[in-house]
């Protein structure tokens, strides 16, 4: 079993900046790929970015290219995501999930583990 735990969230203007940790206990979470999805209100969880085991392979969601980074710390078990450029649109609640194909992906289904999630608002 893999535990994760969002946190970071909040309310930020349009512009601003906010990086969200995913600390992760249980298994060695050092080998699962990680991934970011996010659902506002009304609409499906969709995916934002993912980053493999090792950390050298990522991915995004085309939204949030150029503004979004995804990293992890295996020492710390702790995956982020780095948001930058925030816009109103990007006002959702963020999950962190784990993977143990250790490649990551941007289906939700594929995804062994989830948090509870961390509301992120960004006001106009």
């Amino acid at each position: 079993q893999v535990q994760l735990v969002e946190s970071g969230g909040g309310l930020v203007q349009a512009g601003g900046s906010l990086r969200l940790s995913c600390a992760a206990s249980g298994r060695t979470f050092s080998r699962y790929a990680a991934g970011w999805f996010r659902q506002a209100p009304g609409q499906d969880r969709e995916f934002v970015a993912s980053i493999s085991w090792s950390g050298t392979s990522t991915y995004y969601a085309d939204s949030v290219k150029g503004r979004f980074t995804i990293s992890r710390d295996n020492a710390k078990n702790t995956v982020y995501l780095q948001m930058n450029s925030l816009k109103p649109e990007d006002t959702a609640v963020y999950y962190c999930a784990g993977d143990s194909t250790a490649h990551g992906t941007a289906v939700a289904a594929e995804y062994d583990y989830w948090g509870r999630g961390t509301q992120v608002t960004v006001s106009s």
